[in-house]
C-alpha cells in the first residue's frame, strides 16, 4: 500500500505524527528505520525559525530520511509563514505541513505564538492567508493538519479543507476530536468522513490510532486514504511497521525483545546524546526511556532508578540489566 501527496509516493499510508518534544530527528530516525510512510517534525514557530532562535533549526534537521520528513511550521502572520517555508525548503525539506490543529493554550492564545494552531479554526479567511503564503512561497507540497473544529458549534473543518485545497494544500490530516474536547474522550473518527467528502486531495485520519484494529477501524470509519499515529509510537518506534503490514495483509513483524530491544533502546539513547549533548540529552531521553521501561513491564520501583540516574553510563548499564528480566522483553 503507498500514498501520493502531490509527486510524491509515500512507501506506506502509516504516517507518524508530530509530537512536541518526541518527534526530534533521533526518534524519527529510527520510526523511519522500522518504516513509516512519512515522519513529521515537531511543531516549529515559523518567526523563530526564521530568526534562528537557538534550539528552533535543529527541530527541522532531517537527517538520512529527508525524502520521507515533513516539517511542519505554526505561526499567525503570512510573512513569517512563508519565510519560514522558504527557510526549510532551501535546507531540504520534500513536504511542509502547516499546524492548525494544536490545541495547547499556549499556542491558541495571542500571548504565545499568536493566536495559532487550531485557533485558527476560528477565522477561516486568516487561515487561508497563511496556507496561500506558504504554498506560494515554495515548489514542494504543501499538506495541513488540523481538527473537526474549535469546538462542537465550530465544526468547520470540511469548509477549512475544500478552501485549504482550493489554495494548493495537496493533503490533509485532521484529528478526530475539537480543539476544546483536547484529548479527552474519543476521537470521531466517522466524523472525519464529511472532509474526505469535500475534497479530492487525499485525507488523513489521526487520534487514538495505536495498532492494526484501531487503524482499520478509523480507516473504515472515516474513509480516509491513511491514518496517522502519535501517542501509539511512543516507547513503540517499530507500531508503524506493523500496522503498515497489518494494513497491507503482510507478515507482521515482531517487535523486538531480548539483545535487540536492548539494542534499540540504548542506539536511541545514544543518539539523542549525541544530538542534544550529555546533559541535555539526560534529560530529554528520559521519557523516551520512561516509556520503553514501562511498554517492556519493568516495575516502577525499577524505572525510577533508570530516571534518576544523572550519569550516562549508569543509564546505559541500567538498560540491559533491567530488560533481561522484564516480563514482556524477554527473547
Amino acid at each position: 500500500m503507498t500514498l501520493k501527496v502531490a509527486d510524491r509516493t509515500l512507501a506506506s499510508p502509516v504516517l507518524l505524527a508530530p509530537l512536541a518534544g518526541i518527534t526530534d530527528l533521533p526518534f524519527r530516525n529510527l520510526v523511519g528505520g522500522f518504516g513509516a510512510g512519512l515522519v513529521v517534525s515537531e511543531m516549529i514557530a515559523s518567526q523563530e525559525m526564521v530568526q534562528a532562535r537557538p534550539g528552533t533549526r535543529e527541530k527541522a534537521e532531517l537527517g538520512f530520511g529527508r525524502d520521507n520528513t515533513a516539517v511542519q511550521l505554526a505561526g499567525c502572520d503570512p510573512h513569517w509563514m512563508a519565510e519560514a517555508a522558504r527557510v526549510v525548503a532551501d535546507r531540504g525539506a520534500r513536504i511542509i505541513d502547516i499546524n492548525m490543529g494544536c490545541p495547547a493554550k499556549k499556542v491558541t492564545s495571542s500571548s504565545g505564538v499568536g493566536a495559532s494552531g487550531s485557533a485558527l479554526m476560528r477565522d477561516l479567511d486568516h487561515a487561508l492567508t497563511l496556507i496561500e503564503a506558504v504554498v506560494g512561497a515554495v515548489s514542494v507540497p504543501v499538506t495541513l493538519k488540523t481538527r473537526l473544529g474549535w469546538d462542537d458549534d465550530c465544526r468547520n473543518a470540511p469548509e477549512l479543507a475544500r478552501r485549504a485545497e482550493a489554495a494548493g494544500v495537496r493533503m490533509i490530516t485532521i484529528h478526530g476530536r475539537t480543539r476544546c474536547q483536547f484529548y479527552k474522550g474519543r476521537a470521531d473518527w466517522s466524523a472525519i468522513r464529511a472532509v474526505r467528502d469535500a475534497v479530492a486531495v487525499p485525507v488523513i485520519a489521526n487520534g487514538d490510532i495505536v495498532d492494526g484494529t484501531t487503524a482499520r477501524r478509523a480507516l473504515q470509519q472515516s474513509g480516509a486514504a491513511g491514518v496517522m499515529v502519535g501517542r501509539g509510537a511512543q516507547g513503540r518506534p517499530w507500531a508503524l511497521a506493523q500496522i503498515a503490514a497489518e494494513l497491507a495483509g503482510d507478515p507482521i513483524p515482531a517487535a523486538p525483545v531480548g539483545e535487540a530491544l536492548i539494542d534499540v533502546i540504548s542506539t536511541h539513547y545514544e543518539a539523542m546524546l549525541t544530538f542534544y549533548g550529555p546533559q541535555l540529552g539526560l534529560r530529554v531521553a528520559r521519557k523516551h526511556l520512561g516509556w520503553y521501561l514501562e511498554d517492556a513491564g519493568v516495575a516502577a520501583s525499577d524505572r525510577r532508578a533508570v530516571l534518576t540516574a544523572t550519569d550516562p553510563r549508569q543509564v546505559l548499564r541500567l538498560i540491559p540489566a533491567l530488560l533481561r528480566d522484564a516480563p514482556r522483553a524477554a527473547a
